[in-house]
């Protein structure tokens, strides 16, 4: 009877460390997230530099924030994430993409570099690529050619799982720096109505750090902005302590049962 008692006793020490990891498991899914930080550099000669900041929120939220400098003052930059989510492998370009040799490396160059517009970061309304060229909701640089942006998207879960594969590009150039968008370097190949400066890529950037397309790089996933696989360290550590507590109960338990056996 002692036997069993104690044993009883041990399923139920034993039972509030299992229900806290029941709870703990879908608690920590829904409040994952991802966060990477992706540095912009020039293309075209620009000088036009920035960072990026990609944050998740649930699996169908996305927050970007952008603070980017040397671009072409008072003008709008379209903006957008580009790449895969199905794991295709993409990258930034540079000056050798310019295929055609007339010193402007173009967005249709670029492409085969840096894939297909996924998200327009537009300010309002659709962000769909559909979006790409639309000037008006795209931000506009300062007098100072500084642009601040941020915008929480609805996006799918395909676009949270594979944030590490996509990157931003900004558009617009001022080769002849007189501070516009003109017809200098003729018309843009996606719209003839724009001048090529307006469409010509300014900037790219990866996530820093990450293995692009979906294939890590020596067996590890990278990406030193990255959270994914680690989010919320402490509700990991607070179940292990938990686990580790539970089976130092049951431990004791056991033996106090083994010694009454002998003891009766």
């Amino acid at each position: 009877m002692t036997v069993q008692r104690t044993t009883r006793l041990a399923a139920l020490v034993a039972l509030p460390a299992a229900l806290t990891l029941a709870v703990a498991a879908p608690s920590l899914a829904a409040g994952s997230g991802k966060a990477y930080q992706i540095d912009l550099e020039q293309l075209n000669d620009s000088g036009a530099s920035g960072t990026v900041m990609l944050s998740a929120q649930g699996t169908n939220k996305l927050n970007v924030k952008i603070e980017a400098e040397g671009l072409t003052p008072g003008q709008p930059h379209a903006q957008h994430l580009h790449g895969s989510t199905e794991g295709i492998d993409f990258h930034c370009p540079d000056a050798s993409d310019d295929t055609d040799g007339d010193g402007i490396l173009n967005n249709t160059e670029a492409t085969k570099d840096y894939g297909d517009i996924n998200i327009s970061l537009t300010t309002s309304g659709d962000t769909t690529p559909d979006s790409g060229l639309a000037v008006d909701r795209m931000p506009a640089a300062d007098a100072q050619g500084k642009l601040s942006y941020e915008r929480t998207l609805a996006v799918s879960p395909d676009v949270i799982e594979h944030l590490k594969d996509l990157h931003v590009v900004q558009h617009g150039i001022d080769p002849n720096g007189n501070k516009k968008y003109d017809f200098g370097k003729g018309k843009s190949e996606l719209d003839p109505k724009l001048p090529q400066e307006a469409t010509a890529p300014t900037n790219c950037g990866m996530v820093m750090g990450a293995a692009v397309g979906s294939v890590p790089v020596g067996g590890v996933e990278t990406g030193s902005g990255s959270t994914d696989g680690m989010e919320a360290p402490g509700m990991f550590a607070a179940g292990g302590l938990t686990l580790v507590a539970a089976a130092g109960a049951l431990t004791v338990a056991r033996q106090r049962a083994r010694r009454s056996a002998q003891n009766g």
